[in-house]
C-alpha cells in the first residue's frame, strides 16, 4: 500500500491546552504538552467532537402545500479515474494552484484552471446519463503521524503530467477561440409543463442543441466576415423554427404558450468579449479578472507540483465510499430549470479570513444527517461513517450565470420560510453527500482532515464545494420534470 511520510503539523499553545473548547453542545478538551510542543500531526484535537454528545440544531422549513418533494439524482462515480488538481476555474480562472488545496472531481473530464464554457461542453463525463457538469470538493486526508499504514484505501496517483498539459494547452486555445453564444433554453420554460407535453419539448430542446453544437463547429472554419450570413442566421432561422413547435405543444394542451422567440438569436463572441452569455450569462468583473490575473503572474512562476502533495496539505486521499449527488425541490412551490453554465458555490474555502457570513456547517456521521450537521470534525459511533453534506444555494436571479463574486447571482432561500427574496426564482437545490470509510482510531486520534488553504490550517469551517452546470437541455427539463411532480428519478 502507498503512503505518504511527510507530516503537516499544527502547533497547540499551552494555553489553549487549558480550555475546554465549547461546541455545538459538546464540551471537548484541547491537549497539548506543556511547552507548547505538538503532539500530533493534523488539526488541533479541539476541533473533533463526539457527535454523540451534540444537540440536534437541523431545522428545515415547514413545506407548504404546493411545495415540490421530487428528487433527481445523478451517477457520476467516486472519481475512480483519479482526477485531481489544485486549480478552481470558478473563483481563480486561468490561475495554475489557484486554490492551493486538491480537489476531488465528479462528471466533466477536463476541469482545471483554464475550463471555459466551450471546453466543458466539448469534454466527456463520468456521468451514466451523460450530464456533463463539474462537481468539485477538497479531498480528506489521513495524516500517518507514527508511519504506519493507515486503515484505508492506496492514496491516488497523480494523473500524468503530460495528459494534463495537453487538456490545458487545449482548453487556453478553446478560451482564446470565437464560440457562438445562444441563450438558454430550458431555464426560459414555465414550471408547469402539461405532462402531455412533455415528450415532444424533450425532443425539440434535444433538437435545438444538435442544431446549435452544428452551428459552433463551423465557426472556427468561417470568416469572420462571413460568420453572420454562414452561421449566424441560419442557426437563428433553424432554432425559431424549433421554438416556434414548442410553444405550439403547450397550445395544444390548452397552456399558455411561454413567448420563447428571444431565444432564437444567437452570436459570434470572440476573446475580447468574455463568456458572457446573451440574455442569461455574465463573466467575472474587470476587478475579480484583475485579481485572477496578478495571481496568475505569482502562482505560474512557481515549479509545477506533479504530486497530490501540495505545501501544508499532505497525507493519504481517501475516496469518498459513497458520493450522492441529489437535486431537491422548493418547499414553498415548483422549481425552474437552471440556465447552463450556471457557477454556483457553497461553503467558504477562506472562512477563516472572511469570517463565517458564507461558511456552512458540513459534517456529520450516517444516522445523524436529518439531526446534527457541525463546524467540528465528527467523531462518529461504531458502525457510522463520517460524513459530508453541502447544500448549495438554489433562488437564481433570473439572469447570470456568474457575478463578481460568485454569490450575488444564486442565493439561499430564507432558513425560516424556504422562500426566495423578490425578483429570485426557486430552482433545483444541489445536495452533495460524501461518506467516509475514516477509521474509528483514526477519528478519535484527530488525522483525519479536510484539504485547505495553508493558512486555513485544515479548519473545517472552510469545507466548501463548487459546481457548474453544464447538463444537456434536455436532461434539465428531464430533472425540473421529476422535482416538480414528485417522483424519484435516477439516472
Amino acid at each position: 500500500m502507498a503512503i505518504h511520510r511527510r507530516k503537516s503539523t499544527i502547533w497547540l499553545t499551552a494555553a489553549a491546552a487549558a480550555m475546554a473548547v465549547v461546541a455545538g453542545g459538546a464540551a471537548v478538551v484541547a491537549i497539548s504538552s506543556s511547552d507548547g510542543a505538538a503532539l500530533a500531526d493534523g488539526a488541533d484535537k479541539s476541533l473533533f467532537v463526539d457527535i454523540t454528545k451534540v444537540k440536534p440544531n437541523v431545522k428545515k422549513p415547514k413545506p407548504e402545500n404546493d411545495a415540490t418533494t421530487g428528487t433527481f439524482t445523478v451517477n457520476c462515480g467516486r472519481n475512480e479515474n483519479g482526477h485531481f488538481n489544485p486549480d478552481n476555474f470558478i473563483a481563480q480562472p486561468g490561475v495554475r494552484n489557484g486554490a492551493q488545496h486538491l480537489h476531488d472531481y465528479v462528471g466533466n473530464l477536463s476541469t482545471n484552471a483554464d475550463s471555459n464554457n466551450k471546453s466543458l461542453a466539448k469534454a466527456g463525463t463520468t456521468c451514466r446519463n451523460g450530464d456533463k457538469s463539474a462537481y468539485f470538493w477538497p479531498v480528506v486526508r489521513i495524516i500517518d503521524e507514527e508511519e504506519e499504514e493507515a486503515a484505508a484505501e492506496p492514496a491516488e496517483q497523480a494523473p500524468p503530467k503530460k495528459d494534463d498539459k495537453a487538456q490545458q494547452d487545449k482548453d487556453k486555445a478553446d478560451k482564446a477561440a470565437a464560440r457562438l453564444e445562444c441563450p438558454d433554453v430550458a431555464s426560459l420554460l414555465p414550471e408547469d409543463v402539461p405532462e402531455a407535453a412533455q415528450a415532444e419539448i424533450d425532443k425539440e430542446l434535444e433538437n435545438i442543441e444538435k442544431v446549435t453544437e452544428e452551428a459552433e463547429k463551423k465557426v472556427d472554419a468561417t470568416k469572420a466576415q462571413d460568420r453572420d450570413n454562414v452561421i449566424v442566421g441560419p442557426t437563428r432561422e433553424k432554432r425559431a423554427a424549433i421554438l416556434n413547435r414548442m410553444m405550439l405543444a403547450f397550445s395544444r394542451q390548452g397552456k399558455q404558450a411561454p413567448d420563447l422567440n428571444p431565444a432564437a438569436a444567437c452570436a459570434v463572441k470572440d476573446q475580447a468579449q468574455g463568456e458572457q452569455g446573451l440574455d442569461n450569462g455574465s463573466e467575472n468583473s474587470d476587478a475579480a479578472q484583475a485579481e485572477g490575473t496578478e495571481q496568475k503572474k505569482q502562482q505560474n512562476n512557481a515549479e509545477e507540483n506533479n504530486e497530490n502533495e501540495l505545501e501544508g496539505n499532505e497525507g493519504e486521499i481517501q475516496r469518498p465510499a459513497v458520493v450522492d449527488l441529489q437535486f431537491r425541490g422548493s418547499p414553498t412551490g415548483k422549481v425552474v430549470a437552471m440556465p447552463k453554465f450556471l457557477r454556483v458555490l457553497y461553503g467558504d474555502a477562506k472562512a477563516g479570513q472572511n469570517g463565517p457570513k458564507n461558511a456552512k456547517a458540513s459534517w456529520t456521521c450516517t444516522g445523524f444527517e436529518d439531526k446534527v450537521l457541525m463546524d467540528k470534525y465528527p467523531i462518529c459511533p461504531q458502525g457510522s461513517k463520517v460524513k459530508r453534506v453541502h447544500d448549495f444555494p438554489s433562488c437564481w436571479d433570473g439572469k447570470n450565470i456568474d457575478s463578481e463574486k460568485h454569490r450575488e447571482h444564486i442565493v439561499y432561500p430564507d432558513p425560516n420560510t424556504g422562500k426566495c427574496q423578490q425578483g429570485f426564482k426557486a430552482v433545483p437545490q444541489l445536495r452533495i453527500s460524501l461518506t467516509y470509510n475514516i477509521p474509528l482510531d483514526v477519528q478519535k486520534a484527530g488525522r483525519y482532515l479536510v484539504d485547505s488553504f495553508p493558512e486555513e490550517e485544515h479548519n473545517p469551517l472552510t469545507d466548501h464545494d463548487d459546481f457548474a452546470n453544464v447538463m444537456s437541455q434536455k436532461i434539465m427539463n428531464r430533472l425540473v420534470n421529476c422535482v416538480n411532480s414528485g417522483k424519484k428519478c435516477r439516472e
